[in-house]
């Protein structure tokens, strides 16, 4: 009888190890963001807003795996996760922003390598 207790209780913490764990940043998506806040760039400002948005995109993705790692190591002293944080809404706006320069690169029709980047 004790075995099958302590082999319910021990399924039940790897069940709830996996409760409330972070999103991978991989899969987190673009917020929408209005293109209308970029309609007065030029092109040579749409590029070096691009490039600043991607920069900050590298640092919340970065951060967004390190609170995963937290997490899991919580998860298995605990049995929970710490689940998303400010670093998962960040990083869906910041998404969001750089489909709109993008967008706002195309109707402009700025030439370069900047539009294809991801």
């Amino acid at each position: 009888m004790r075995k099958l207790i302590c082999l319910l209780f021990v399924f039940a913490m790897s069940v709830a190890g996996c409760a409330n764990m972070p999103t991978p940043s991989s899969q987190i998506t673009g917020s929408y963001t209005s293109g209308l806040r970029y309609e007065g760039f030029d092109c040579s400002r749409l590029a070096a807003e691009l490039d600043s948005l991607a920069r900050r995109e590298n640092q919340l993705s970065i951060a967004q795996e390190q609170r995963i790692k937290t997490s899991q190591t919580q998860a298995f002293w605990w049995g929970f996760g710490q689940g998303d944080g400010i670093e998962a809404s960040e990083l869906a706006n910041v998404r969001g922003e750089k489909e709109a320069v993008r967008k706002a690169m195309e109707t402009k029709g700025c030439q370069g390598n900047y539009i294809s980047k991801k």
